[in-house]
């Protein structure tokens, strides 16, 4: 939000300086992102009158003005388009300096001759006088503007626009009265509210309206007012205040509507009448509505829009943006003037939705105060009426189901105990009574108050003690040690800490990564349509509007934005909380994923330039897989996923249970996300890997160990797995180590055929192994492997 300093101080005055206040501000939680004078640094320009106009001899596009400045009429030349006798506007006087808006150039005005002509000053447009980037002519003043008086002085431009950037929580805050409210408490001021007089109805003409949608619109006010002029212009000091709080001017109606959004927090939205038939209805968008919204733009409705419509369709989205057809232009004579308040939650990410974000739905979204209608509606009449003239009729409420006020007991003992000192009662209850909490009971132990309408986000004491602790200053609360019994937590040995895996991949050559838990939900049915995302109500914009089932979503993210900068090697990891629906019920398991993209080694000399495949990434979850005591378990099982590649795909199973996927990103995703290279990823289960087992001392034993290999034929559709759990229940407790050295699959062997060759070492604890023994070890081990798979001996 911005909003011009002058304004506020208006309303509220401390004793502090600009920058004390931005300060104060930021201290309390309403954090200033900064401020800047509302014009540009000049001196010497003053309210000038245009007396007369001719035109210049030798040249079409100028123009020889007599000009008053209040002492004196001076002759001046001017081009602007819009110079006439009678007009006031800023004059810079012989002398004046006008500085650049990076203040670094200093325009001095001097006596000059223009073609031929004598011009002794400038006439000013805003953009010379700072107010404004660019202008098509000459500033006008209204034309009582005192002659002769200085610019800066006549204009108030000794003034700053104030930046603000306020948490969701804080909508109260999202207009001068409540921002005066909070400097009023935090400065124990009671705001100047201005008085706004009720405007009685001049004609008795109404427009009825229905509201078919109670929840998400609890309060509708409608008021017409006949007979207004559209033509005029907005008053300068309704431009000036606009322009200072970061809008710009576009009508009357609209500059009036807009005023009241920014004084009282309530936005507002005014409709040609004339083109409203047969009243107003507040209700859901039915399916296949469409509407072309002020902006030119067509959307079509879904069925949770709300939307404010008349017999013959939708007028506008509700706390969004009003409809082309319906809005105000130049031949409005008579308009409709709407007030309403509308549920948070119907508002919350509608617009967004649409790709909009506007002001009304920047507030409605946040929360308005539903009390406030009647003096919005009151306030907006009035300065209508005072601009564009007209006659207004009686207004015309309806109410849907409004919300109720929270009553909150709030114990002063608990106070003591959370902010760590004593503040006295009635201190608490003028705090409170100051941010417009109504005090109900009050007592040295307890306070019961009542929450007021504009404060969506206290709803138990703990809000009122934050309010309690911000008012009377973070900085003023004492620096205590708490007062507790702590004791350590229990740690297993039989359960691995996560930090283990983390740092296997850091020395892996893996970079951690933390993305967002909301993703965009194109990506995410993509890399895991199943069980489908869950759809946040309130998302922070489209791309961000769902929550992650995997976290490849985000590591696929994270790699396309380094392949974009000439990265050309990646290797990343992430552990983090995926969200599964299962029923009514919500689960969320922890995953640890990763990813790899690019070479197998860092570009260095003595490397190779060796490209990632599927068993190098198959390899990393190997070495993560040691830290469990499941180890012996764990089985590489051929599968499918909808985001890895076809014939590159595994799952990983403990005890015959999927814990995770490993493989080759698809190919046509890998198109789809503009990445050339192959992407590698895996995604585990961490709670199922984190069982681990306590070391036990074990005699290393004084025999000597004996190497034996086996080259075995079998047929191609069998697994390593399968042949090693096979050779390592044949074997029995001699079996040392075994590993599979050779694959082979060539002219040598039958198609369907494929050779591999193990590597056994065998060990005895106790004695030395016999030649008998080693071979009746490799004879078991032959049987085994051929009543199971019909291997055979390779010749």
């Amino acid at each position: 939000m911005i909003f011009s300093e002058q304004w506020i101080r208006e309303w509220v005055n401390p004793s502090l300086t600009t920058q004390q206040l931005m300060d104060q501000l930021t201290m309390a939680g309403l954090e200033v992102d900064g401020f800047s004078a509302v014009a540009g640094k000049f001196s010497g320009v003053v309210v000038g009158e245009v007396m007369s106009v001719i035109p210049h001899p030798d040249a079409d596009k100028l123009r020889i003005c007599e000009v008053s400045d209040g002492t004196a009429t001076v002759q001046v030349v001017c081009g602007a388009s819009n110079v006439r006798a009678g007009l006031r506007v800023p004059f810079a006087r012989v002398g004046a300096e006008l500085h650049s808006a990076a203040g670094a150039a200093v325009l001095k005005i001097k006596q000059a001759r223009l073609r031929g002509v004598e011009s002794n000053g400038m006439l000013c447009s805003a953009q010379e006088l700072g107010l404004a980037e660019s202008a098509d002519g000459l500033l006008e003043l209204p034309s009582d503007a005192p002659v002769g008086e200085c610019v800066r002085e006549y204009l108030h431009l000794e003034d700053v626009s104030v930046e603000l950037d306020l948490t969701p929580n804080r909508g109260d805050c999202l207009g001068i009265a409540g921002l005066a409210r909070e400097i009023g408490a935090l400065n124990g001021l009671v705001p100047q509210t201005p008085e706004i007089p009720v405007i009685p109805p001049a004609i008795s003409d109404t427009f009825e309206v229905r509201i078919l949608a109670p929840d998400q619109c609890p309060r509708y006010l409608g008021r017409v007012v006949r007979g207004v002029d559209a033509t005029v212009e907005s008053p300068l000091w309704l431009k000036e205040t606009l322009r200072r709080c970061g809008m710009r001017s576009i009508d009357p109606v609209v500059d009036v509507t807009n005023y009241v959004l920014l004084e009282l927090g309530q936005p507002m939205h005014a409709f040609d009448l004339s083109v409203l038939k047969d009243g107003i209805a507040v209700r859901m968008a039915r399916a296949g509505e469409k509407l072309v919204l002020l902006d030119g733009k067509e959307v079509s409705l879904s069925e949770d829009i709300l939307v404010i419509a008349d017999s013959q369709g939708p007028l506008a989205m509700a706390g969004v943006m009003g409809g082309l057809s319906s809005g105000v232009s130049k031949s409005t004579k008579d308009v409709f003037l709407e007030c309403a308040y509308f549920a948070p939650l119907a508002m919350a990410g509608r617009a967004r939705r649409y790709g909009l974000h506007t002001d009304a739905s920047h507030r409605y979204e946040r929360g308005v105060d539903h009390k406030i209608q009647a003096l919005a509606m009151e306030r907006a009449t009035g300065l209508l009426i005072e601009i564009v003239g007209g006659q207004p009729g009686p207004v015309v409420e309806n109410l849907g189901n409004l919300p109720d006020a929270p009553v909150i007991e709030l114990r002063l003992e608990k106070v003591i105990r959370m902010l760590g000192l004593t503040i006295p009662s009635s201190q608490i209850q003028g705090i409170l009574t100051m941010l417009g909490m109504e005090v109900l009971k009050h007592s040295d132990e307890l306070i019961v108050v009542k929450v007021p309408s504009f404060r969506f986000d206290i709803s138990l004491d703990v809000d009122l003690i934050e309010e309690i602790a911000r008012v009377y200053g973070y900085n003023r609360l004492p620096r205590t040690r708490p007062l507790t019994r702590m004791s350590l937590g229990d740690r297993t040995e039989t359960k691995s800490g996560v930090s283990g895996f983390k740092d296997r991949l850091i020395a892996l050559g893996y970079q951690e990564v933390v993305t967002y838990s909301f993703v965009e939900p194109g990506l995410m049915q993509r890399v895991n349509s199943t069980p489908p995302a869950i759809a946040l109500q309130n998302p922070i914009s489209s791309d961000m509007s769902v929550m992650r089932t995997s976290l490849w979503s985000g590591l696929l993210n994270v790699l396309k934005h380094n392949v974009n900068r000439q990265h050309e090697r990646v290797r990343i990891f992430e552990m983090g909380q995926v969200f599964l629906k299962k029923g009514e019920r919500t689960n969320y398991p922890a995953y640890l994923s990763g990813l790899i993209y690019g070479s197998l080694n860092p570009e260095i000399w003595s490397h190779t330039k060796k490209q990632l495949d599927f068993f190098d990434i198959k390899g990393d979850v190997e070495t993560l897989l040691d830290f469990s005591k499941n180890q012996n378990s764990f089985r590489f099982v051929p599968s499918q996923h909808q985001a890895l590649h076809r014939g590159q795909c595994a799952a990983l199973e403990l005890n015959g249970v999927c814990i995770g996927m490993v493989g080759a990103l698809d190919p046509a995703l890998q198109r789809e996300l503009g990445i050339n290279s192959r992407v590698y990823l895996f995604e585990l289960d961490i709670e199922s890997l984190q069982g681990a087992e306590i070391p036990k001392i074990k005699e290393l034993s004084r025999y000597p160990e004996v190497n034996r290999d086996l080259a075995i034929v079998v047929d191609v559709e069998v697994s390593a797995a399968q042949i090693l759990d096979n050779v390592r229940e044949s074997a029995g407790g001699s079996l040392a180590d075994l590993r599979i050295f050779d694959v082979y699959q060539g002219d040598a062997v039958e198609k369907t055929k494929k050779s591999i060759a193990l590597g056994l070492t065998l060990q005895h604890p106790s004695r030395t192994l016999s030649e008998d023994d080693i071979n009746e070890i490799i004879n078991r081990c032959v049987k085994g492997l051929d009543a199971k798979f019909n291997a055979k001996l390779r010749n």
